[in-house]
């Protein structure tokens, strides 16, 4: 099935689909039930903001197109999708861009509509920084998805990051503020849509035991105002800031065991898909115990059954220790407070 019936735009080359950054199947939990989900990553306009100090997806952009050949473009990747994958089993659409979904900039609005009437009937997520939330937008992309099938059709999907206004900047200079996110959820809420925050565990510059701290007490604060939370372990992703600190072995990902920490203590319920769990740019601990703990912790996303994490957690490993030792020992991150 095609989109010719919808599309107003005219292919550039005919009979030749863009593809998208990443698309997958796979499963999502919610409200008691495990659903047959896709995930797209499309390739936009790029990020408005784009300086997020950990982000490569930044650098995937198409340049200096006009609007209506950048929908063309973004659409022929939805035509992809629709060739390759068979929505009649999918219930769950999770919709990611190089940077927001509802910038009108990044992705023109009649893409936005068409992707509406693609998806009508599926629960959506769809992720978008919050200065592009507003609530007749929200609202109108929800009633066109919308066929009484859900209670909440649309989750409005936004990286957080963390609470902390100072880490935020600092360490991954996000570009936004806890005020600036309380006002999206805000006019996300009016209109009807659910709230899904995801949550980044360690960026740049805290040790890990102020990383830990800071997630502990980002959890506790927007969980009282968001309907999903994601917790997201940091992977080093190439051709960014970050990575340049790793490699010169200023930075190190998380240790498997303060993930296992957070999603145990959490006073909700926290998905997590570690990416890259178990190699040297994700969360990682020894190798030996990697695995076991990688799966159990993706096994409890899809349950919400904490004592998976339990188990391997009190199973240990030699290498417990070592993150016992790390968080009591490791120094803050010095920075000269002169040039």
């Amino acid at each position: 099935m095609g989109l010719n019936s919808w599309n107003t735009y005219e292919k550039e080359s005919p009979g030749v689909m863009e593809k998208p950054l990443a698309c997958w199947e796979g499963r999502d939990y919610y409200k008691d039930e495990v659903l047959p989900s896709l995930t797209i990553i499309l390739k936009t306009g790029g990020c408005r903001h784009n300086r997020c100090r950990m982000c490569s997806y930044r650098f995937e952009r198409y340049k200096e197109q006009t609007p209506d050949k950048l929908a063309s473009l973004i659409i022929s990747q939805l035509d992809w999708v629709l060739e390759h994958h068979n929505l009649e089993k999918i219930r769950m659409v999770k919709i990611y861009t190089s940077g927001s979904f509802f910038d009108p900039d990044e992705v023109p609005q009649g893409v936005v509509n068409t992707t509406a009437r693609i998806f009508k009937g599926k629960l959506v997520v769809a992720e978008t920084r919050p200065e592009f939330v507003e609530s007749g937008r929200i609202g109108e992309f929800m009633a066109m998805i919308d066929t009484g099938e859900w209670d909440t059709p649309l989750t409005v999907a936004m990286g957080l990051e963390t609470t902390s206004d100072f880490i935020r900047e600092k360490c991954i200079d996000k570009g936004f503020s806890w005020q600036d996110f309380l006002s999206a959820a805000r006019e996300t809420h009016t209109s009807g849509a659910g709230v899904k925050a995801y949550l980044l565990h360690k960026p740049l510059f805290l040790t890990e035991h102020e990383a830990l701290t800071d997630m502990e007490q980002s959890i506790r604060t927007v969980s009282g105002i968001a309907d999903m939370i994601s917790l997201n372990p940091c992977t080093v992703q190439r051709h960014t800031e970050l990575e340049s600190y790793w490699k010169s072995g200023e930075y190190r990902p998380p240790y498997l065991w303060s993930v296992l920490s957070l999603l145990i203590s959490a006073p909700v319920f926290v998905t997590c898909d570690p990416v890259g769990g178990g190699r040297s740019r994700g969360p990682h601990n020894c190798g030996t115990c990697d695995r076991d703990i990688v799966d159990a912790i993706r096994d409890f996303s899809l349950s919400n059954d904490r004592g998976l994490l339990i188990d391997v957690f009190e199973k240990g490993c030699r290498c417990r220790a070592e993150w016992e030792y790390i968080l009591s020992g490791e120094q803050p991150y010095c920075m000269p407070l002169s040039g």
